[in-house]
Formats: structure tokens, sequence, C-alpha cells
């Protein structure tokens, strides 16, 4: 059955991409050199480290991954669960999850890096896969490489069949990348003068996104 639900809109996308660029910079500059939604990259590092020997470092590295994996299963529980209730819309559950675990990092020291890295990369991996479409689209909200390769592709097929479909296509993509690397540029600009507090400001956007989905009565 089709999602009827304001869960795939411009404003939401952006929304969502804007707060994944902000915790992937927040997380790289404050939490230990650890990307919280590019799982690729933690898997490299894991790897270096390990075959050096340095197995603190790996698992450093490590854990974030098996997060990212647990919050994908855990929001595909909640959408299997939760799909048909009435009273509250399963979209608002996972973003409700993701702004009380991003507050409770943000009052986190330092010495819990390890912890806050955990709970970051599991809200992501939970909005990751329970915002899945724009405009009809499959897109990525916390990560560049699949919106890129989607808006290439479509701008390859603009420049063959001169379709306005496939550039309008193009242009979500590519602006969606541009709002990521704006967060993306923000959380690592505010994080060096704002310090562990800042990822206070994602849950902000996240309400602000939250409240875009609420469907007028």
């Amino acid at each position: 059955m089709k999602d009827k639900h304001k869960s795939d809109t411009i404003i939401l996308g952006a929304l969502l991409s804007l707060s994944g660029g902000f915790q992937d910079a927040y997380t790289y500059v404050l939490r230990g050199n650890v990307f919280a939604n590019a799982q690729t990259g933690n898997v490299v590092l894991m790897s270096q480290h390990l075959m050096t020997g340095d197995f603190r470092r790996a698992i450093h590295y490590l854990l974030p991954v098996f997060a990212f994996a647990l919050g994908i299963l855990v929001a595909e529980q909640i959408a299997h669960y939760f799909k048909k209730l009435k009273k509250i819309y399963w979209r608002h559950i996972i973003v409700i999850l993701e702004i009380v675990v991003l507050f409770v990092v943000g009052f986190l020291p330092e010495s819990m890096n390890t912890l806050a890295n955990i709970l970051v990369s599991f809200t992501c991996a939970m909005q990751v896969q329970a915002f899945r479409s724009l405009k009809g689209h499959s897109y990525a909200s916390t990560m560049c490489i699949g919106n890129l390769r989607s808006g290439m592709e479509s701008f390859s097929k603009y420049l063959r069949n001169r379709d306005r479909k496939d550039f309008v296509d193009s242009l979500y993509y590519f602006g969606i990348i541009l709002i990521f690397a704006v967060g993306a540029g923000l959380g690592g600009v505010l994080s060096n003068l704002m310090g562990f507090k800042t990822i206070l400001i994602s849950c902000v956007i996240l309400l602000v996104a939250n409240l875009t989905m609420i469907e007028k009565k």
C-alpha cells in the first residue's frame, strides 16, 4: 500500500540531509575522527588499524559499524510493527527516537566518545532506513555517493533524450548533496565553536523535520 503521509517531500529531504551532514561533521571533529554516516570510511580505518596490530583503534571504528547495522534493524522492526497504527505515524517514532538519542549525546563527555559515536551511528542508520524516497525517487539523507550516482544517471539520460523530467530529477539529487555539504560545513565550524552540545542543533533541525510530516486534518 502506498504511503500517503508527507515523508518524501523536498523540504523534509532537505532538512534530513542538512542534519545528516551536520552529524557527520560533529562526530569527525569532536568525537575522535569517526564518521557517523559514512561507514565505508570507518571500515577502511578499522581495517588499517587491524592490519597494524592496533586493535584498540580498530574496535574504535568497528563499533559504529555495528551500531549502524543495529539501527537499520531497529528501524525496520519499528516500521513493521507500527506501520498500521492510526494515532501516530511510524516515521514520527523514528525521528523522535533520533532526537532523544542525539540530545543525550550532547551531554556525553569526551571520555565517552566511543558511546557517542555508537549512538549517532545508530540514529543515522534509523534515518537512512526510514527515509528512502524523495519525490518518488530513491535517495539517502545521510550520505552522498548513492545520490551522486543517481543524479549523474538522470543527467546522462537528459543529455540523450532531452526529457525535462530527467533534468529535474538530477537537480533533486544534486540539491540534496549540496544541502548535505552545507550541513557538514556548518557542523564542522559550529563544533569547533560550541563543543559537544553542538549536536543539539541537529535535534532542532529534526524537530522541524518531524513537524513537516504532520498531516492537516
